[in-house]
């Protein structure tokens, strides 16, 4: 059903009072009714532009209002008044309303159109959330169930087996990418977030002092400006990781990897520099997509699941900024996290570089 004006509104009335205002003075002074006619004719072409009627209320008033100053200027041309040929303005401004007509619901047709699609995608995007959360719920019980049994199976064993540790492998990499499919869904909903101040220079700090104990690389704290974001802190730091995890997995051991953030005029980015293989340009273009993997056997390899830059790009959208991602001049990848800054006066100052270091793992040197 089209969008149409249900109930006469304020305007409606008004336009009334003017055709019959009008109507009455091109019966009371025959010599000047051209111009009431045209403001009939006009007001109402603009007044249904504005207001669709319904078909049965357009015919009405377009019979109406044909009826009326048709029978003025036809009595007026018995009289001798007027040019009989004045008659021929009625149809020419009958065809004008019409047009408008026309154009008003197809316009109305359109917008309603525009309106069923967006609430029938809005409805396809609940469910698909709703089956996400649904699946990686139930995935969690048989994973669990699994691991509890594969755990009594080795201790009966008594000796570690290879194809046990495979299984547990398995496992561990179903578990990670449940959590990451529901962190994905939560993540491209803006209403999870739930913002704070959050000190940069110390929230990259404490991220990659702990990636420092996990993986042996040569990791580094570039220049951080010195600013408190407002910010959701718990799905930052999702994002640092996933960032820092893609750049480990994608570097060999002791190679460099550096986090780093500057302003940019009324934002803040946050960059990871590797020095890996960089990214392929057939990939640049979905490298934040779901599931986009640089190299599928590698990353399978070393438990990636290709969701870690795309909950990366969520959370950027939902804090109002965007992620980006290029290959380094001198080799590797640069990926970038940009948010908005609300006070940009804040980004003019950054803390000094620090040496690269790798918790017990000892640092290459950096040139």
């Amino acid at each position: 059903m089209l969008a149409t004006a249900s109930r006469p509104s304020p305007v409606d009335v008004g336009w009334v009072v003017l055709a019959t205002t009008c109507l009455a003075a091109m019966i009371a002074w025959p010599s000047w009714e051209t111009i009431p006619f045209h403001v009939i004719w006009i007001s109402l072409t603009l007044l249904y532009g504005f207001r669709v009627w319904s078909p049965a209320t357009t015919g009405v008033v377009l019979a109406a209002v044909i009826a009326g100053t048709g029978a003025s200027i036809l009595a007026d041309a018995f009289d001798g008044l007027q040019l009989w040929g004045e008659l021929f303005e009625v149809p020419l401004m009958s065809a004008m309303f019409l047009a408008m007509v026309w154009h008003a619901r197809r316009r109305a047709s359109m917008h309603e159109t525009v309106e069923e699609l967006a609430r029938e995608r809005a409805g396809l995007l609940e469910q698909q959330e709703r089956l996400v959360q649904n699946v990686s719920h139930e995935l969690r019980t048989p994973v669990t169930i699994a691991r509890g049994h594969l755990e009594l199976l080795a201790r009966r064993m008594g000796t570690q087996q290879r194809e046990i540790d495979v299984v547990f492998e398995e496992l561990t990499r179903m578990e990670r990418l449940v959590d990451r499919i529901l962190l994905l869904s939560r993540a491209e909903r803006g209403d999870w977030i739930d913002r704070g101040p959050v000190p940069l220079v110390t929230l990259t700090e404490d991220v990659l002092m702990r990636w420092a104990d996990v993986a042996p690389r040569a990791w580094r704290l570039g220049p951080v400006v010195d600013v408190v974001l407002e910010a959701d802190e718990t799905w930052l730091r999702a994002a640092l990781d996933a960032l820092l995890e893609n750049a480990a997995q994608h570097t060999e051991p002791y190679e460099l990897i550096e986090l780093a953030a500057r302003g940019e005029h009324d934002a803040v980015v946050v960059s990871v520099t590797d020095g890996g293989p960089g990214i392929d340009p057939a990939l640049h273009e979905r490298i934040f997509e779901r599931f986009a993997r640089a190299d599928a056997s590698r990353t399978r390899r070393e438990g990636g699941v290709g969701l870690g830059l795309s909950i990366v790009a969520a959370i950027a959208r939902a804090h109002g900024g965007r992620c980006a991602a290029r290959n380094a001049p001198g080799g590797g990848a640069v990926f970038e996290l940009w948010l908005p800054l609300t006070n940009a006066s804040q980004a003019d100052e950054a803390s000094e570089p620090g040496p690269p270091f790798a918790g017990d793992v000892a640092p290459v040197a950096v040139p």
